[in-house]
């Protein structure tokens, strides 16, 4: 099974694409062009963005073609002549691709991907890029601000029913652990990506059964180390069923208690008393619910005896910044640079390299400088290139691909090397990288 959810349909664009793509070719514009995706802003209150989704937009690029039927399709609309669709028939990628590795802490302005190739065939994927590398960035961006809310507590990923589509919560279930979730609840994105599976049981499991007790006891005895869910009626009184099963069965039995609903902060501190009164030091409590990172970090502000956090549709779909401010724009042809002016809109000309220092364990400062300018001089040491080349000739690089539990290596240590201040949830001002002076118009 490969990492990528969706086909790689070359109809996965904007009719305009197509459109300039034929006007390209018929007037021999097809020059090298450098794109770049960047975002423009952060959302408020974010301090640093998480690059993700770089692999499976690679794999889709390298096997992005147009089939017969897509061909008949085109061929039926009134923007496009046969020697087009012909061209289209053979098309493949033939460019480069330049990114930061995932993981990889991102800032305004700077490129989370850079394409280089033909103008017509860079065109094409702006669409593409857009979608798989700006959903999966916000989602692994959000994920992390949770991780770091939840001070150690492990997360768990729930939110696949309400993700917008199969494609995107694989894609946010795969974002969410690299950012350092711990498990899904995913079997699809367990099997595709590797990531622990985890589940608990459902209120209508309860509500289907004779009583409470008996649906606990009934699961307990079939699956050990069992999770039971409290508060489908009365969250204390499931409590004290959940105690009377644990001693029934005896100890180790019973894993955990998951609280759904309620002041989880009051409902959690009465359920951890009344499970030490009566011996069960070892059960654990887990909460869901609606939580995002805000709910998270005032549950741990208020010392909740909570033991891990299961986050679901505010996590997945981003719930207050559903879109990133990511563009995908011409910033060289055929050698020179290109920039746009609007108001409010303008883009940074010339091909881009991000040279990061770190310092103590800390990034210090990125400067954004023109591709083929010498590394920074002042200090002279301890800069890095965060652009690597992942795709040359329309291929990916021979480099080993990283699996992903070492891109989640990478996202903690990154997160990290982080200044207090942006792991922050509130975030004043953003880190702003140095742009050199001759990348302005």
């Amino acid at each position: 099974m490969t990492p990528s959810a969706v086909a790689a349909s070359g109809l996965f664009t904007d009719l305009y694409e197509l459109v300039m793509a034929q006007l390209y070719y018929e007037r021999g514009v097809v020059a090298p062009a450098v794109f770049e995706l960047s975002a423009r802003s952060l959302p408020r209150g974010w301090g640093f963005l998480l690059a993700a989704g770089l692999e499976q937009t690679l794999e889709q690029i390298e096997a992005l073609r147009f089939d017969e039927d897509e061909l008949v399709y085109l061929a039926g609309l009134p923007q496009f002549d046969d020697a087009f669709i012909e061209r289209l028939r053979g098309f493949r990628f033939t460019g480069e691709v330049w990114a930061p590795p995932e993981g990889s802490a991102i800032f305004p302005h700077e490129p989370l991907l850079q394409v280089i190739a033909p103008l017509p065939q860079a065109q094409l994927l702006e669409t593409l890029v857009i979608n798989q590398i700006g959903a999966a960035t916000l989602v692994a961006s959000k994920a992390a601000r949770a991780v770091s809310a939840a001070a150690g507590a492990p997360l768990l990923e729930f939110g696949g029913r309400r993700a917008h589509g199969v494609d995107a919560a694989l894609s946010a279930a795969r974002s969410a652990y690299l950012a350092g979730f711990a498990a899904t609840s995913s079997v699809e994105a367990g099997k595709r990506f590797g990531i622990p599976v985890v589940g608990t049981m459902a209120h209508s499991y309860v509500l289907a059964a004779e009583d409470e007790l008996s649906a606990f006891r009934a699961f307990a005895e079939r699956y050990s180390d069992a999770t039971l869910l409290v508060d489908t009626y009365d969250t204390a009184r499931g409590v004290e069923r959940a105690i009377a099963v644990a001693r029934e069965l005896g100890a180790g039995r019973i894993a955990a208690i998951r609280i759904d609903s309620g002041d989880l902060g009051a409902e959690t501190t009465r359920a951890r008393g009344m499970l030490d009164d009566a011996g069960l030091l070892d059960v654990r409590i887990i909460v869901s619910g609606g939580l995002d990172e805000h709910q998270i970090g005032e549950l741990v502000e208020r010392g909740a005896p909570i033991d891990a956090f299961a986050a679901g549709t505010a996590v997945v779909v981003s719930q207050d910044a559903p879109s990133l401010d990511a563009v995908y724009k011409l910033v060289e042809y055929d050698g020179r640079p290109r920039a746009k002016r609007s108001p409010g809109k303008p883009s940074l000309p010339r091909r881009k390299q991000v040279w990061r220092r770190s310092g103590g364990g800390e990034i210090v400062e990125d400067r954004i400088m023109p591709f083929d300018a010498p590394p920074p001089d002042n200090p002279p040491e301890g800069w890095e290139p965060l652009l690597r080349q992942v795709m040359v000739d329309g291929r990916r690089t021979d480099e080993p691909r990283e699996t992903l539990s070492e891109l989640r290596e990478r996202a903690a240590a990154q997160v990290a090397a982080l200044p207090a201040e942006l792991r922050g949830l509130r975030v004043e001002s953003a880190f702003s990288a140095v742009i050199e002076g001759s990348l302005r118009l």
